[in-house]
C-alpha cells in the first residue's frame, strides 16, 4: 500500500512539473516589417463613419456611466479625451493601424 501511494506521487509530481515548464514555439522572424498598406478614398471615409458610430456609442456609453455614479466626471472625461486622441492618430494615419510589437518581452506560461 506505501508503495502505491509513493508510486502516485511521484507520478503525480512529475506530471505537474512537466506541465510547468514553459515551451516556445518555433517562430518566424518577427523582426519583418509588414507591407504598408495605401487605403483608397473610399475606403478611408468608410472607416471613418464606422469609427465615429463607435467612438460616439462609447462616449455615450461613458456618459451614462458618469450620469448614473459608477465614476466620477474627471475619469469619464479623461476616458473620453484618450478615445478622441485615439481616433485622430488614426485618422492622421489613413486609418491603417499601426500593430507595434513589445519592445520587452512578456513571460508566457
Amino acid at each position: 500500500m506505501h508503495k502505491l501511494i509513493n508510486t502516485t506521487f511521484i507520478i503525480l509530481f512529475t506530471t505537474l512539473t512537466v506541465g510547468l515548464i514553459p515551451v516556445h514555439a518555433e517562430t518566424a522572424n518577427t523582426n519583418q516589417e509588414q507591407p504598408a498598406v495605401q487605403l483608397t478614398e473610399k475606403q478611408k471615409k468608410e472607416l471613418s463613419a464606422l469609427h465615429k458610430e463607435i467612438l460616439a456609442k462609447k462616449k455615450e456609453v461613458i456618459s451614462k456611466y458618469v450620469e448614473y455614479g459608477v465614476m466620477p466626471k474627471e475619469k469619464g472625461d479623461k476616458i473620453i479625451s484618450h478615445m478622441e486622441e485615439h481616433y485622430a492618430k488614426l485618422e492622421e494615419n489613413g486609418f491603417v493601424m499601426k500593430r507595434e510589437r513589445h519592445k520587452h518581452r512578456h513571460w508566457e506560461r
